[in-house]
Order: C-alpha cells, then structure tokens, then sequence
C-alpha cells in the first residue's frame, strides 16, 4: 500500500493537516489532522509502499523504545493504519 499521492501535508500552527488540493469548495469532513509522530510517518512514507512492518521499524529507529512499550507501540502502528485506511488515505500499490 501506498499514501495518496493527491494529498498535501501542512503545517498550520501547532497542528498539522492532511487536504484534499482538488476541491472547488472547502470541505472540512475531509480535512485531517495529525499529531507530530503521524505527520512525521506520514513524511517519511510518502512515496513509498510499505506495510504495518515498516512503520513500526521507522518508530523504532527514530525513537528510543525500551522492550516494555513494544506492545505499546506496535498498537499505536496498527491504529494508525487503520485510521488511514477507514478515511480513505492509502491506495493499493
């Protein structure tokens, strides 16, 4: 699987949000906003296919994880798939 090439990352303020460029009117149902490990994944996958093995190796490369907070962590990838997967944000590769 692969991100939506069609959507754009910005950073407004504190937050950041995923948009939809192609739309004649705003619409903010299709407006969402990440924290900054999401945004982080989502720049670093972009472009790429990859699967819930490859997220949880990126956390674990950029963050210092101790073996108690895998299982932690590992839900908190699968969770974030997911959440990309039900709002339409990944396209089959």
């Amino acid at each position: 699987m692969k991100l939506r090439s069609d959507l754009i990352l910005r950073h407004i303020g504190d937050e950041y949000v995923i948009v939809e460029p192609g739309q004649d009117m705003v619409d903010l149902s299709k407006v969402y906003t990440l924290n900054n490990s999401a945004a982080w994944l989502w720049e670093e996958l972009q472009g790429k296919e990859f699967d819930l093995s490859t997220i949880v190796n990126l956390l674990f490369d950029h963050y210092e994880i101790s073996d108690d907070e895998v299982p932690a962590v590992q839900q908190d990838a699968e969770s974030l798939l997911n959440i990309f997967k039900e709002n339409g944000l990944l396209i089959d590769a």
